[in-house]
């Protein structure tokens, strides 16, 4: 990989909080076999991977987290975070879409908009970390990745700007407004930062390649930075 391709990437990893010492390996993640001459050469054989990393990493975050849940309880919340449509958001967080490497025929079809391929690529990137970087390096990222997620993670599979909302109308509070603070990026490949203000709340941030996106990624701190103060109050 030329040093100009290891620049355009730079952005991506900060968002996915890895620098990787081989910048190849993050390129085949993000690689779909439309636009690999071998097939070993896309992101499948990583997602494979991948996706054993994140089940681990997530088992060990939610243990460390939740330490009076049950087995049972632990399972339904690590079923909710590794699944395919939380991998895709998490992607979409990442803004991935504009850096996957497509054939012409997948880019022209709307790949990199694509839910269950933006979730392999996700997987992908986790176990590409993993060989790059081991298992810390793969938990780190799991971690700031998908610890916003845990709060709702054991609860019906709302998104979390309506889960926020019912959480401030169950209290008597105001409807939680939302403000982009920054824009940045070309037009084809914008990242937005916005703000969730709760009445009587210190505002919790979120990032994401669209202002949707960031929204739910706002939301789902707002909610995963009460419920841990929850729980301390209740230790």
């Amino acid at each position: 990989m030329t040093r100009s391709r290891d620049e355009g990437l730079a952005d991506l990893e900060a968002r996915i909080g890895h620098a990787f010492a081989d910048p190849a390996l993050l390129g085949r993640a993000l690689t779909h076999v439309s636009a690999s001459p071998a097939r070993r050469d896309s992101y499948e054989r990583l997602e494979f991977l991948g996706d054993r990393v994140l089940g681990l990493a997530v088992a060990h975050m939610l243990y460390d987290a939740f330490p009076n849940e049950s087995e049972g309880e632990l399972s339904r919340r690590l079923a909710a975070l590794v699944r395919k449509e939380t991998c895709a958001e998490v992607a979409e967080v990442w803004g991935v879409g504009a850096a996957m490497r497509l054939g012409e025929g997948e880019a022209q079809t709307g790949g990199r908009g694509k839910r269950a391929l933006l979730g392999d690529i996700c997987e992908a990137i986790i176990g590409a970390a993993f060989l790059d970087g081991g298992a810390a390096a793969a938990e780190h990222i799991v971690r700031k990745a998908f610890s916003d997620r845990m709060a709702a993670s054991g609860q019906d599979l709302r998104d979390a700007k309506t889960a926020l909302q019912e959480w401030a109308q169950a209290r008597g509070l105001a409807t939680p407004r939302y403000r982009l603070v920054a824009r940045s990026g070309p037009d084809h490949a914008p990242f937005f930062e916005v703000v969730v203000e709760v009445q009587g709340f210190a505002a919790a941030p979120g990032s994401g390649a669209s202002k949707r996106v960031a929204e739910q990624a706002a939301a789902a701190a707002f909610l995963a930075r009460e419920d841990a103060a929850k729980g301390k109050g209740d230790t």
